[in-house]
């Protein structure tokens, strides 16, 4: 590996592409630790330490993504949530709107168009999310118990301010992410997740250690590796399908003949479910709090077993909420009957299977019994932190000192491994040797 990496640094494209990439996250390092103006910094680190527990558990999913810059109120503080969002949202709409669906299929001219689209919701989105931060950070909500005020002038002109710079921040990530896919090595807005969440486990790995011990440690960092490695091995399981092409003649060649395979991954869906399902478990709580009202009966409820991760109602609900996202993503992203169309139409089927409805009823079939080990596998990794809130401390604030949570780690082996296969693709082409052998 050591051995690859010096052929990647020693190519000066490949290295070209590494060292800009680099730049960009040392670039979005620094823009979220840089406050926004009318922000009092030493105010928000102060309820920051008060209330760690509380506000983390509200808002964990957009900080997590954010990197901590989201309780910073920092110009980045948005992070790449509302890109996300966007883009998932287009996604979703490709499936009930005709329009959308027709610019899906007319190829780079219709992609581009979704992406302009899903650029203009980002900022919708950006808007709408600062707004709300903003609101809730001058009601004094959004650090729970702590009397300092954050901002501490309140006039129209700085909020409308902080609200900008915020969505600012939030476009000006997007442009960055777009650099990097187009410019640089891997997959822009992935890789800046990845940076957010690496950057919060040296911290989190300190807070263990002084906090519960070397041995409390050693055993979360052997756990650590052993979830790394069961994720790595289901993330690239795969059921191959064997296609085979018929023999045509087309002119004076022959042109077909192939056997080749259909791969279908045992998570076929991605972390989306995981995201869809955290979302949905902290939008009543977060709801509660722009309502005001914190000392009704279902409010204290929510509070209690909906949003407590070590809940059994918790994480029973979220278990069956990410099986259900993920049954539904894959039945969006994944249509058997085009699928079986376009093998159809290129001369393809599948031994023992005739072309056409019955190449789609059996994709279809074999489609829904890897979803579900898929979809159990995402609620294991994702609920297995809830476990293990004793050993780093208990409570909700455990959560977030768990460094390995199923969310967490998740996204980073799946950018990691699309990352490296990217290198040692462009690695490949060039007759090196690349990271995977």
């Amino acid at each position: 590996m050591l051995g690859a990496l010096r052929s990647a640094l020693v190519t000066p494209d490949l290295r070209r592409k590494i060292l800009f990439t680099l730049g960009i996250i040392v670039l979005y390092r620094l823009g979220a630790m840089l406050p926004s103006p009318g922000v009092s910094y030493p105010n928000v680190q102060q309820c920051v330490e008060q209330t760690r527990n509380d506000s983390e558990s509200i808002y964990s999913l957009l900080n997590l993504f954010s990197g901590g810059a989201l309780l910073q109120l920092s110009v980045l503080s948005l992070g790449i949530m509302p890109y996300i969002t966007a883009s998932i949202i287009v996604q979703l709409l490709q499936v009930v709107i005709p329009r959308f669906e027709q610019l899906k299929k007319e190829g780079q001219s219709g992609q581009a168009t979704l992406t302009q689209y899903t650029r203009y919701l980002t900022i919708a989105l950006a808007l709408l999310q600062a707004t709300g931060i903003t609101a809730l950070a001058v009601r004094g909500q959004l650090f729970p118990g702590c009397t300092t005020e954050v901002i501490p002038d309140n006039s129209v002109l700085n909020l409308v301010v902080i609200v900008v710079t915020m969505t600012a921040g939030a476009a000006l990530l997007m442009w960055m992410g777009e650099l990097i896919t187009e410019r640089g090595v891997g997959n822009g807005m992935s890789l800046l997740i990845f940076t957010s969440i690496a950057a919060r486990i040296p911290s989190q790995g300190a807070s263990i250690l002084n906090g519960q011990g070397g041995l409390v440690f050693a055993v979360v960092c052997v756990f650590g590796l052993a979830i790394i490695t069961s994720v790595v091995f289901v993330e690239q399981a795969q059921r191959r399908i064997p296609v085979q092409y018929a023999k045509r003649m087309i002119g004076r060649r022959m042109y077909g003949g192939t056997s080749t395979y259909l791969p279908l991954k045992v998570n076929q869906a991605g972390i989306i479910p995981v995201i869809f399902a955290s979302s949905l478990l902290y939008l009543p709580q977060l709801l509660g709090q722009l309502a005001g009202n914190q000392n009704t009966w279902w409010a204290r409820f929510i509070q209690t077993y909906i949003v407590d991760p070590s809940s059994w109602v918790h994480i029973l609900l979220y278990m069956a909420m990410i099986i259900f996202f993920a049954y539904f993503y894959v039945s969006i992203t994944f249509n058997p009957e085009e699928r079986a169309d376009e093998m159809k139409k290129f001369g393809g089927f599948i031994p023992g299977i005739r072309p056409g409805r019955p190449t789609a009823e059996y994709l279809s079939f074999v489609l829904s019994r890897i979803t579900l080990p898929g979809a159990l596998y995402l609620g294991i990794i994702a609920v297995l932190p809830s476990f293990f809130l004793g050993l780093t401390g208990g409570g909700q604030g455990g959560m977030q000192s768990f460094m390995f949570g199923g969310t967490a780690i998740l996204i980073m082996v799946n950018v990691g491994l699309d990352t490296v296969k990217q290198v040692e693709s462009q690695l490949t082409q060039r007759n090196y040797e690349g990271f995977l052998r």
